[in-house]
């Protein structure tokens, strides 16, 4: 953890910038105090990070749960209430670790991985580019297509040129450029430029030219267009920020529901942000998903009980740590530790931050996610693998992160339904030249999802041949499958078809009954 300081302080601190407008946006978004999200935020970044074994992957709140604790909170009609559900949440979490549900993640298409950080990148930068021209209605770390304000995402954007602030316009392609230029011309001509990284710069030179701004009428840029910590009178205060789970309906039933959707939600998002944060990292590592689902338990029970938003891994940090050149977790744990001390001792400087100059740096890393060439990539591997990436892009963008995955998640199965009927499931077919006899082999695992295949090539066997089916290699077999075969039974002989089995116990002459073969031969489910 150690070895890699060089890489890991420098991203820690651009993960930083990133995380602290996005945890207090998600807060506003979520219709909570705005410490919760800085709370969930610093417990992400250091003990998830210390528990966690992913060397890349940044936790803090989800912008995907804002809905859904907005609609808790509400319908429990008390914040404390909802800290108590999240501290359950976490135990759940823990329960789906040991059971070990962390391979559900192994399950999801690479397609819609790749759709899902195609569709987060264009997502950040539809919604930065009002931020970055100084059009801050809604909270930075929405990511819902329509918004509270009654805004969707393309009339927010329609809407900038009414709505411009001069100064935080000039700030946005300042960092713009300084990013670019630090990036593509600068890294390239001495180390010391890799090591500093551009976004840091960029934020720097930002936040000082807001406060000269701050000194004219024309480029003057307002509170509610910077970053907005919380200021207690002295440090002790905090502690009146903060909110503690209140456990007296914590066994209701609206409490253990809220609880099991937060822990399903959040486990689904961190083992999809694992899944993507592994194809982003440039070695390649590969995420313990089982201790990631305790990690994130331990995590968010913390989180509740110290007044905290519920936390997952999140695909935009884990990004901009990747994209920063992390190399261990301690990227992570230091970004937290930042958090922390910032919140504590200078909230006044981070509060003249502009949203602009962070607006900039998010642009860049959804850029990076998005990248055109990966559409062409995607289109040249064809339809069975582009049309499940195009359905979770679209989806993503016009809905949010769940659907977009269910979606490109039901493209992806139909499209396993449509090759299982196309392809054969066989391991060999053959028509023997000059004789009406046809050779088929059973491959060794044949489900379900087989069945409409082979139900189409044993039904249009033509009249008066010999079927040879060869199951020697045949591990496993559906009993839907063993059901078609009995029905081909009686076809067979309205057809007079001829049927050879061949098993591991010879051949057997026109079966009477594939069942009883099958039952004896324990290959049937």
């Amino acid at each position: 953890m150690f070895k890699y300081l060089k890489n890991d302080i420098p991203s820690s601190i651009v993960v930083f910038f990133v995380a602290l407008p996005l945890c207090l946006g998600i807060a506003l978004a979520s219709d909570a105090p705005p410490l919760s999200g800085l709370i969930s935020g610093i417990i992400g970044g250091i003990i998830v990070g210390l528990i966690s074994k992913s060397r890349i992957g940044v936790s803090g709140p989800a912008a995907g749960l804002a809905a859904i604790v907005a609609s808790a909170i509400s319908s429990l009609g008390s914040f404390e209430l909802f800290l108590s559900a999240v501290v359950l949440a976490g135990i759940i979490q823990i329960i789906f670790g040991i059971i070990k549900m962390g391979v559900i993640g192994y399950y999801f298409p690479d397609s819609v991985i790749k759709g899902m950080l195609t569709g987060i990148g264009i997502i950040i930068i539809l919604k930065q580019i009002p931020h970055f021209f100084g059009y801050d209605l809604e909270a930075e770390g929405a990511d819902s297509f329509f918004s509270k304000s009654g805004e969707n995402t393309f009339s927010a954007i329609l809407h900038i040129v009414d709505n411009i602030t001069l100064g935080s316009m000039i700030i946005g392609f300042l960092g713009l450029f300084i990013i670019l230029f630090w990036d593509n011309i600068l890294s390239k001509k001495h180390a010391f430029f890799k090591v500093i990284q551009g976004s840091l710069i960029a934020v720097f030179v930002g936040t000082v030219i807001q406060v000269i701004f701050s000194t004219t009428k024309d480029f003057l840029i307002e509170g509610k267009h910077l970053v907005q910590v919380p200021i207690p009178d002295k440090v002790t205060d905090f502690v009146d920020f903060i909110s503690f789970p209140d456990f007296s309906q914590i066994f209701s039933t609206e409490v253990l529901v809220i609880a099991f959707t937060l822990a399903l939600v959040a486990s689904l998002e961190t083992l999809l942000s694992v899944e993507a944060s592994d194809k982003l990292d440039p070695e390649k590592n590969i995420t313990p998903t089982n201790r990631e689902l305790f990690a994130q338990g331990i995590g968010n029970i913390a989180s509740g009980l110290i007044g905290g938003l519920p936390i997952t891994q999140v695909v935009v940090r884990s990004s901009a740590n990747v994209q920063s050149n992390a190399k261990t977790k301690m990227s992570t744990i230091l970004h937290g530790i930042l958090l922390l001390v910032s919140v504590l001792s200078i909230p006044m400087l981070l509060n003249h931050i502009p949203k602009s100059v962070l607006a900039a740096i998010l642009i860049i890393v959804g850029f990076k996610l998005a990248k055109p060439s990966l559409f062409k990539k995607m289109f040249s591997l064809g339809w069975t693998q582009f049309l499940p990436f195009i359905i979770t892009v679209v989806v993503i963008v016009f809905t949010n992160l769940l659907y977009g995955i269910f979606a490109g998640l039901a493209i992806g199965f139909i499209v396993v339904l449509i090759k299982n009927y196309q392809n054969s499931v066989f391991l060999h077919k053959k028509e023997i030249q000059g004789s009406n006899v046809i050779e088929m082999t059973f491959a060794e695992e044949i489900s379900f999802l087989n069945k409409a295949s082979i139900k189409k090539e044993l039904f249009d066997l033509p009249d008066n041949s010999t079927l040879e089916l060869d199951i020697t290699k045949t591990k496993y077999l559906d009993y839907d499958v063993v059901e078609i075969l009995e029905d081909f039974i009686i076809q067979a002989r309205n057809k007079n078809i001829f049927i050879h089995l061949k098993s591991e116990r010879g051949i057997i002459d026109n079966p009477e009954s594939f069942i009883e073969f099958f039952k004896l031969n324990k290959k049937s489910s």
